[in-house]
């Protein structure tokens, strides 16, 4: 499938209730917050894990994962997709179809040594820099989707390169004031081979806000495609309420909209997207402190819609919404 050929901006907005939207390991992992603002906060990593954790569960190949069961750092990773591609004559032919030079010279080190290992360990070597390349560049366009959205930074030996990922995405942001429940509860938490306590912080209902790009330049260099961006678009929507956890229960998407620009426009067009949704406490509750979900709130899209009306067809080429039941947002 062809690589993106338009830019575009998007916002990603869901609730969370009851719970604790991302620990911060630095504050005994109470919830990420601006206390100047009493905003709740959500780190871009964060979103990205839940991303990669669905697509693990929908067996689509992710760079940063386990192998066999096992945490591995990225030596380690890399030297299991070697031994992979050693394995499997036909990805041998997929990866080198068209490049029969490459390809002589990959059989040619693999007849030069008598295992998987050395073969690794051959392709680091400084004189092998140019098919050391050419394989990276083959596992990330063929192989790990995360890596064609998010980019990395390779380091390993002698593959080093860095991927400037398409799909960018900020810290997150509660569009509400948020409150943390008043809780002394003490919690166990297992590890691996022991347990500890810790105290169970959660907030009483966080409304999160994310905005996004997707750029058509980067997307030339990880090879992201138009079907990798429906797997992005169903993964963004899908990951979190698929892989609750204890902390991370009750947390449900409300809303995806991108913006997909028309050519000669650029990422960030308008502004950070979220400028243009306007949240209150209803009447009824009067007070954020009291708001315990999302009938509480007045959530005003009507500036971003009007955004859209005025700009369709000229700035922008096309729009993608996706809403909760009961979310209405008029294109």
């Amino acid at each position: 499938m062809a690589i993106i050929q338009n830019n575009s901006d998007f916002l990603f907005i869901y609730e969370a209730i009851n719970c604790n939207p991302n620990g911060d390991p630095d504050q005994e992992n109470k919830p990420r917050m601006d206390y100047d603002t009493q905003t709740n906060l959500v780190t871009d990593t964060r979103l990205k894990r839940y991303i990669r954790d669905y697509f693990m569960q929908e067996d689509i190949d992710v760079f940063v994962s386990m192998e066999e069961g096992t945490k591995v750092n990225p030596d380690q990773k890399l030297e299991f997709v070697v031994n992979r591609l050693l394995s499997d004559p036909g990805l041998i032919e997929e990866y080198f179809e068209d490049h029969s030079k490459m390809k002589e010279s990959f059989e040619k080190i693999i007849a030069d040594k008598k295992d998987e290992t050395g073969v690794f360990k051959a392709l680091q070597a400084t004189k092998n820099k140019k098919l050391n390349n050419f394989i990276l560049d083959r596992i990330v366009k063929e192989t790990y989707l995360d890596i064609r959205l998010f980019g990395s930074a390779f380091a390993v030996g002698g593959f080093t390169k860095a991927y400037t990922g398409p799909v960018q995405i900020n810290w997150g942001y509660s569009l509400n004031k948020v409150y943390q429940i008043d809780s002394n509860s003490i919690v166990t938490i297992m590890n691996d081979d022991s347990s500890t306590f810790g105290k169970d912080y959660r907030v009483h209902y966080s409304l999160l806000s994310f905005h996004g790009v997707v750029n058509k330049y980067a997307a030339k260099t990880t090879g992201l495609t138009g079907d990798d961006m429906g797997k992005f678009r169903e993964g963004i929507w899908n990951a979190i309420p698929s892989l609750p956890t204890r902390s991370k229960l009750n947390q449900y998407p409300k809303l995806y909209l991108e913006i997909i620009y028309n050519e000669g426009y650029h990422n960030g067009h308008f502004g950070d997207l979220r400028n243009l949704v306007k949240c209150q406490a209803d009447t009824e509750t009067g007070d954020f402190k009291k708001v315990r979900n999302y009938n509480n709130l007045n959530v005003d899209f009507s500036a971003l819609e009007k955004l859209i009306a005025d700009n369709k067809g000229s700035v922008i080429k096309d729009v993608i919404v996706k809403t909760a039941e009961g979310i209405s947002f008029n294109l």
